[in-house]
């Protein structure tokens, strides 16, 4: 699944990023994070993890996210590795094909975290920079993903992604993987379907038609029995 959800950020949350991601920012060689097959691949900019900067940052990330029920309802998230930071431009300004690695290990917080979905949250308006799509092979097909500050995407760890050459200007963002209550892809979207039905019926006929209840409990039945806390 691939979805796009607005605003997980605010206008001023996004001025306050950017002015903290500016040049004085602590950061270091993305390469130094990637695991062996992206390492080759990997040619950016990352915010330094066990900086103080990044501590703050991954904080404000984390509390966007809890507000956020699109986010919560798509993901269904028991465990978020700790969201980091890139900075795409000049000579460091691609992340070439790569498939993210399966399992990953927090610095921040000690936890293993399995990569069932990837997210990035855009931080750069679109029009400051020419390149630096997230393009994202599915089969014989491809998506070229490319946000207004602010927006996240949120897609399977499982695909096959990368990042264009950024040609002007600079692209910062975001990026984290979650691992979800509901480990199974067909199951998480038949679980977000039924979650946005029922935001839909409950705005047409309300909380208490029995159409809504008997839903709502098919919901949680399927989600009880699926879901691993």
């Amino acid at each position: 699944m691939f979805l796009h959800i607005e605003n997980v950020l605010t206008s001023d949350e996004v001025a306050f990023f950017r002015q903290a991601l500016g040049p004085q920012a602590p950061w270091v060689d993305g390469a130094r994070s990637a695991g062996a097959q992206a390492a080759s691949a990997k040619n950016n900019l990352q915010l330094a993890q066990g900086s103080e900067l990044s501590a703050q940052l991954q904080d404000r990330v984390k509390a966007a996210l809890n507000r956020s029920a699109h986010f919560f309802s798509a993901a269904l998230p028991r465990r978020i590795f700790n969201p980091l930071f890139n900075n795409y431009g000049d000579a460091a300004n691609f992340y070439g094909n790569h498939v993210d690695t399966a399992v990953m290990h927090s610095k921040a917080d000690g936890c293993w975290v399995r990569s069932d979905l990837s997210c990035t949250l855009f931080l750069t308006p679109p029009d400051e920079y020419d390149g630096g799509e997230l393009l994202i092979s599915e089969g014989l097909d491809e998506k070229r993903i490319k946000l207004p500050a602010g927006d996240l995407v949120l897609y399977p760890s499982s695909t096959v992604h990368q990042v264009t050459p950024v040609t002007r200007g600079r692209r910062i963002s975001s990026f984290f993987w979650v691992e979800s209550m509901v480990r199974g892809l067909e199951q998480r979207q038949l679980l977000f379907h039924m979650d946005m039905a029922l935001l839909r019926l409950r705005q047409t006929v309300g909380e208490t038609d029995a159409s809504v209840v008997a839903l709502s409990g098919s919901y949680h039945n399927l989600l009880r029995m699926w879901a691993d806390v």
